[in-house]
């Protein structure tokens, strides 16, 4: 009977433990200091590259100032922004990112900034399938406070289709595959729709800027 009652005590207190956890688990972003700070313009830092892909950081900043700009943002001209921090004595994108803020507000002027980090990025070919990956951490911190306003993960994958034809037509797939995409690189429209996604995801994508459209 003790051992019975023991069972049901502890079965008990995992489920209270279960349904505290469940209450806890946020429902959507904390917005706090975003809406807090109400930035208008964005700096974004020419983001620092742990994958293997040398022009993935050119190719992410080609993509990243659309989504923001249709959000309601002003977008400083990444170009403009790299030029002018490699005339000033930065050439790489981690000696970039290492600029003070105040520094970055005192000669840009930008309200926030965004530092991009590329995770993955790339074809990866395997046996019987081919892989387009990009994935982008994002941070958005205010320049004047360095108080972090938004955070995201930008993540899309495009994969070859391997389904039917058996191993000798995956194997072919594969290669067919690996032949068209390295005379047509994926990687551009899968960072859109990866930063169009982290962007405008409901619940914890960023909120609208004040030269947004208004909504119908």
């Amino acid at each position: 009977m003790m051992l019975w009652r023991k069972s049901l005590w502890l079965i008990g207190s995992l489920l209270s433990l279960f349904l505290v956890g469940c209450a806890t688990t946020p429902s959507s972003y904390n917005y706090d200091a975003l809406l807090a700070a109400k930035p208008r313009s964005i700096l974004v830092i020419p983001p620092k590259n742990s994958s293997l892909e040398v022009n993935a950081p050119y190719v992410f900043l080609s993509t990243i100032s659309k989504p923001l700009g249709e959000k309601g943002y002003y977008v400083f001209p990444v170009a403009v922004i790299e030029t002018f921090l490699k005339e000033n004595g930065l050439p790489t994108p981690e000696e970039m990112n290492l600029v003070p803020m105040d520094k970055l507000y005192e000669h840009i002027g930008a309200d926030a900034v965004l530092y991009t980090e590329i995770n993955d990025w790339g074809q990866k070919y395997n046996i019987l399938s081919s892989d387009t990956v990009v994935d982008v951490s994002m941070r958005l911190v205010d320049s004047k406070t360095g108080v972090l306003l938004w955070d995201a993960h930008a993540s899309a994958i495009q994969r070859s289709d391997s389904g039917g034809g058996g191993l000798l037509g995956n194997v072919i797939n594969a290669v067919a595959t690996q032949i068209i995409n390295s005379m047509n690189d994926q990687t551009p429209e899968l960072s859109r729709t990866a930063n169009h996604i982290a962007i405008n995801r409901l619940n914890y994508g960023l909120l609208d800027g004040p030269y947004a459209p208004p909504k119908e």
